[in-house]
């Protein structure tokens, strides 16, 4: 018996002989999406703090914004660091007595891996897996310009992957 969606072919239905099979460069092309296309979505607000600034004050800025990292920037904006929960829990685990008065300078990575905009998302997924770290900030020309987090992209490809299964639902339906 054939399913509900079959419909019979009808005479005018064979004049079109061009098939649409799939290529490597279409089914590679999300592989090839940028940070940009992400950032587009997201918008490009960073919630920034300063060396100097107290745990304390960072601990209050990370529940009132539901974030999980802070970018540490100087009074010009350049990238300085980068602060996480995890960063502060560690820091607990290891010394708890005094550590709300501590400045953001002693506990943040001032190593920061980076990525820019025309990275491909798969890139950049990569190394956040590799480096076990979920917050990137996204640099152009050495200025900061967003954050993404390791969530974002694995949203941004499930929605793409979800939109493949559709078209390819599609073109097999019709």
């Amino acid at each position: 018996m054939a399913p509900a969606s079959y419909q019979a072919s009808t005479r005018g239905d064979k004049a079109d002989k061009t098939t649409y099979s799939q290529t490597t460069s279409s089914n590679l092309s999300s592989s090839k999406t940028p940070v940009s296309k992400l950032l587009e979505g997201k918008g490009d607000a960073v919630f920034s703090i300063r060396p100097n600034d107290t745990i304390d004050h960072v601990v209050g800025l990370l529940k009132e914004k539901h974030i999980g990292a802070l970018v540490v920037t100087d009074q010009n904006g350049m990238l300085k660091g980068i602060l996480s929960e995890r960063d502060i829990v560690r820091q607990l685990a290891d010394q708890a007595d005094g550590i709300m008065d501590q400045s953001v300078e002693a506990l943040m990575t001032s190593d920061v891996v980076t990525c820019t905009p025309s990275d491909p998302l798969t890139d950049v997924l990569k190394r956040m897996t590799e480096g076990r770290f979920r917050h990137m900030p996204v640099v152009t020309e050495n200025k900061l310009c967003g954050i993404i987090t390791i969530g974002d992209v694995v949203n941004y490809r499930l929605k793409e992957v979800e939109y493949e299964a559709l078209r390819m639902k599609q073109m097999i339906v019709g």
